[in-house]
């Protein structure tokens, strides 16, 4: 392809910015030091989640493992309940299995080639370049959705950012622009500018470094690219979940729920439950019954307050039950534990919000 800038005009650009980044990044955790692990957590943690929600996640994941091999040691249920909150709980296992191969293949230290960083689970072309480039300074242009509307605005490029032949056209443009001199910092500079400036709505152009390069501040189109994605219609779910308490206080925990899947509840330890339609409570008691061995005796299910939650497109209403019962049942895959100690376990943003209407409803008001 044509390059996009003249070499002379390019040099200018890329010394604009990194003078720009180097004056303005944020001081963030994993940017004060160049450890390959560090930077690969912290990859790994920002994948569709937000700095704000990740911080406090760092640096209590780093306190327990502070290097791989601490990782590698680890069990994933540990990995996983240090996770609990974070979302998109694969990551978690991936990070974990990956760990041992590092600790197995790579002499405990992250891979320091595309191929053996790609051949790691969990880790695609995005975080392998972003962890070899800042750690290593290997000369690897990074390409997500932040840099993509960055060079998509400054190139003026119209069209859905994600269409195969427009991320290739916007991958070959990163490979231009890469500063070799300062690959990891160059990265970062693009990844700086998309989240803090050229954000996706109301874009700051006017404290943009290379406002006077960008086609699209000169055509007015900033607010028109990248065009707005076309999201799925949302999907409205019920979930009701039975908190059973017995008399000491304490509650059950399955692994083989109906309402089970990998996004809502993540296949971490969760409480009885499932889908329902009309009657809640009595769809919620006939599932008990089936599934946890429950003798003729009648169960009181008591109505909680119910909680919203968000996976994806799907809007779930969680309608939890307190069910008093004077001993736990003890199905295959199960554990009971006191309900103000779920902490202790690796649980899914529902399971706590289930929770945390149980807890709110024994404290006294």
């Amino acid at each position: 392809m044509k390059a996009p800038f003249p070499p002379r005009e390019l040099a200018k650009v890329q010394c604009s910015l990194l003078t720009w980044y180097r004056h303005h990044r944020r001081a963030l955790p994993w940017r004060a030091s160049k450890d390959a692990y560090r930077v690969w957590i912290a990859e790994i943690m920002l994948q569709q989640t937000r700095i704000a929600a990740v911080l406090p996640y760092y640096e209590r994941f780093l306190e327990k493992f502070p290097d791989v091999a601490s990782l590698a040691r680890g069990s994933q249920p540990e990995v996983l309940r240090l996770w609990s909150g974070l979302g998109y709980y694969s990551r978690a296992r991936n990070l974990h299995a990956a760990a041992r191969e590092i600790i197995d293949r790579s002499g405990g230290k992250f891979p320091r080639t595309l191929e053996a960083a790609l051949a790691l689970p969990g880790v695609g072309r995005y975080t392998a370049a972003a962890v070899l480039s800042i750690a290593y300074d290997i000369p690897l242009a990074v390409l997500d959705g932040n840099v993509a509307r960055v060079l998509a605005r400054v190139f003026a490029i119209r069209g859905d950012l994600r269409a195969p032949r427009l991320w290739r056209q916007l991958s070959d443009i990163a490979n231009h622009l890469l500063a070799h001199s300062a690959p990891g910092d160059w990265n970062q500079t693009l990844m700086e500018l998309g989240e803090t400036i050229c954000t996706p709505q109301n874009p700051g152009c006017a404290e943009c470094p290379v406002a006077r390069h960008c086609h699209a501040r000169a055509r007015n189109l900033a607010g028109k690219i990248p065009a707005p994605r076309r999201k799925p219609a949302s999907v409205h779910t019920r979930i009701a979940a039975a908190v059973l308490r017995d008399t000491r206080g304490r509650t059950l925990l399955v692994r083989d729920p109906g309402a089970h899947d990998g996004v809502l509840f993540s296949r971490m330890w969760q409480f009885p439950a499932i889908e329902v339609s009309r009657q809640p409570r009595a769809e919620l008691e006939n599932h008990l019954r089936a599934t946890l061995c429950l003798d003729g005796a009648p169960l009181s299910l008591e109505a909680l307050p119910a909680a919203r939650h968000g996976v994806t497109f799907r809007n779930v209403t969680l309608l939890p039950f307190l069910v008093r019962i004077p001993r736990l049942p003890k199905p295959p895959r199960s554990r009971s534990l006191p309900l103000d100690s779920l902490h202790r376990v690796p649980i899914s943003s529902a399971t706590r919000k289930i929770a945390a209407a149980a807890v709110a409803s024994q404290t006294p008001h």
